[in-house]
């Protein structure tokens, strides 16, 4: 069995600092090779993740990693001890850019080439794709068919009848196959999430599946204590699946370092992998690895690459659901009356890469009341930015019993709360008085006055409509903070 990577360096742009290398206030192109070898040869980082979503495709970027960093690679081989995993389109819900899914495809086999040019002998350098937005095993089954029938199965055909293969014509495609991974982002697809992984794995001889649960967008589309519910049931019901299909089923989980969007920061590694036990893989995102000091990045990225995943956090999900219908429906009676404040703020939120927003629940559906919200990264900073954290969106509707249960299955409740709180201003104008109580209940708050004082300050330029000092003013808060959103 190959290495399953333990964590993942992402491209999500939920940072405030930039990293040294780049050219530019918004990351893109050859920034990005170079963020790849850093996240490898500096950071630790066994994995990345190189995003094929809303922006000019590099299809060369193995050719560029080995080309520019031999001596790194000729140590750490591509594909064996370091790894680049694609995300590409979902042409099911992304129709302006399916066709990049299948260039991405076509160019495995050539970053093959190159790779067993560079090594001397056979090497994969690229052997798994991440499919966002999964909602079916069919989603899942037609990219992996589409590869092995069309992509490598092209080259057995003939040019004329007589000639010479394709594969005579310009040589063997390699891989022969590739690893699919499914992204379950929304709440139905989540909770069918094993169900659909144990149905493509029925007629494949595939010993081990990585599956990959978001945390960010079920956060901003159901709330906080829903997306950690979800993620709670889905995680124990694909340990029952693997145990039922006897394969190996490696979660990994997409979490940001603010607390609304996972809270995984350097210095909370612990806490995070204790609060999802049989995770196999945690994204580092950006504001993880340029938003604190070298030596805590790299020996939090030891700490998660050394883990031991176990079994599950047990949770009862009848109950879990019960506490997930009647708090998501709290939350988004909140979304409402906030959306256009949220969008005017998030227009000043500074871009960090060079790329189109993905497509999200809110950007394509209107299941919940036509609201139109930004993408997850600036949804969260706006809300910060006001001194309201999302994190306590819908909490007045839970009660007693209902806080007992999550503190029982969601263990840093109180911790990510309270961290969360220290950001809270009541004094912008901004935060409900029922939901400050509410939160005044639960844990002690300690503010962090100099956040307060921006906070306070972005608020009253919004209400006397001068702007144009919002930007510095939104960035020297996420400073305080240590994440973008």
């Amino acid at each position: 069995m190959l290495r399953i990577p333990q964590c993942m360096s992402t491209q999500h742009p939920d940072n405030v600092n930039l990293p040294f290398f780049a050219e530019s206030p918004e990351l893109g192109g050859d920034d990005e090779v170079q963020e790849a070898y850093y996240a490898y040869s500096h950071l630790g980082c066994s994995e990345q993740m190189w995003d094929c979503e809303g922006k000019e495709v590099d299809n060369f970027v193995v050719r560029k990693l080995l080309s520019r960093y031999e001596t790194f690679f000729r140590e750490k081989r591509l594909g064996r001890d370091v790894f680049l995993t694609m995300r590409v389109p979902n042409p099911e819900v992304e129709s302006a850019e399916a066709k990049i899914l299948l260039e991405t495809l076509e160019s495995i086999p050539r970053s093959f080439d190159t790779a067993c040019l560079f090594y001397g002998e056979e090497c994969s350098p690229i052997f798994e794709v991440i499919l966002p937005m999964t909602t079916s095993h069919l989603a899942i089954d037609n990219i992996y068919r589409y590869y092995r029938d069309v992509v490598v199965g092209k080259q057995e055909r003939r040019l004329r009848e007589g000639g010479p293969t394709i594969a005579d014509w310009i040589g063997r495609f390699r891989p022969d196959r590739i690893n699919v991974i499914p992204l379950f982002e929304d709440m139905a697809s989540m909770l069918d999430a094993h169900n659909v992984v144990r149905r493509y794995l029925q007629d494949k001889d595939i010993a081990d599946q990585r599956v990959f649960l978001a945390r960010s967008d079920p956060a901003m589309n159901y709330g906080l204590i829903s997306a950690v519910l979800l993620n709670k049931i889905a995680l124990q019901n694909l340990q029952e699946a693997s145990e039922e299909a006897g394969a190996g089923i490696h979660p990994i989980i997409g979490v940001g370092s603010a607390p609304f969007r996972g809270g995984l920061t350097p210095l909370t590694v612990d806490r995070v992998a204790a609060e999802y036990p049989s995770v196999r893989t945690f994204t580092v995102q950006s504001a993880f690895k340029y938003d604190y000091q070298l030596e805590d990045v790299q020996n939090a990225i030891r700490v998660l690459e050394e883990r031991q995943p176990t079994k599950p956090t047990k949770i009862e999900e009848d109950a879990a659901l019960d506490i997930i219908w009647r708090y998501t429906r709290a939350y988004e009676r909140w979304l409402g009356p906030f959306a256009p404040l949220i969008n005017r703020v998030a227009r000043y939120v500074p871009e960090r890469r060079k790329r189109k927003l993905h497509i999200g629940l809110f950007g394509y559906a209107r299941n919940t009341g036509g609201i139109t919200l930004p993408r997850a990264i600036k949804f969260t900073a706006a809300f910060y930015s006001i001194g309201l954290p999302p994190e306590i969106l819908g909490l007045n509707v839970l009660d007693d019993a209902d806080i007992e249960f999550i503190r029982k299955v969601y263990i840093n409740f109180d911790e990510d709360l309270r961290a969360a709180c220290r950001f809270l201003n009541t004094e912008t104008g901004f935060v409900p008085p029922d939901l400050a109580a509410t939160v005044t209940d639960l844990v002690d708050v300690v503010p962090d006055e100099e956040h307060a004082r921006l906070t306070t300050a972005i608020s009253r330029a919004l209400r006397e409509n001068e702007t144009g000092g919002l930007t510095p003013l939104i960035l020297e808060a996420a400073n305080r903070r240590r994440f973008l959103g």
